[in-house]
């Protein structure tokens, strides 16, 4: 599928898991902003492309988009879980940061200007 092969998409990706495992795996922690906003901004394009990438599969068309409807609500539903109703309920876990929604935002941008095209 041409869709996860996009270098940009790859990219996020890979940084994500890289992330992931550093912080998680071998418990390192990335300096202040790094460690505040990096995993917040690089999950919706790896996210976002993933719904994507199923869509097209499920609905046989390779040049679907995904509507900007769709991508404020995956913004939208992401913030307001993490940063809203997470933090609430499991407050040892979560912590709200506002500025994560800013993040989430700018990941959503990366995604509709740069992923969300047609192949």
């Amino acid at each position: 599928m041409p869709l996860l092969r996009r270098p940009l998409f790859l990219a996020a990706a890979g940084l994500y898991g890289l992330y992931q495992l550093a912080t998680r795996g071998f418990h390192w922690q990335p300096p202040g902003p790094v460690a505040s906003w990096l995993a917040d901004a690089l999950c919706m394009p790896v996210v976002l492309t993933l719904a994507l990438a199923v869509q097209r599969a499920v609905r046989h068309q390779q040049h679907l988009l995904l509507p900007d409807g769709w991508l404020v609500g995956a913004w939208l539903y992401v913030s307001l879980w993490f940063e809203l109703l997470a933090p609430r309920w499991f407050p040892a876990r979560y912590t709200a940061d506002w500025l994560d929604v800013l993040a989430y935002a700018g990941g959503t941008l990366v995604f509709r200007r740069w992923l969300n095209r047609a192949c």
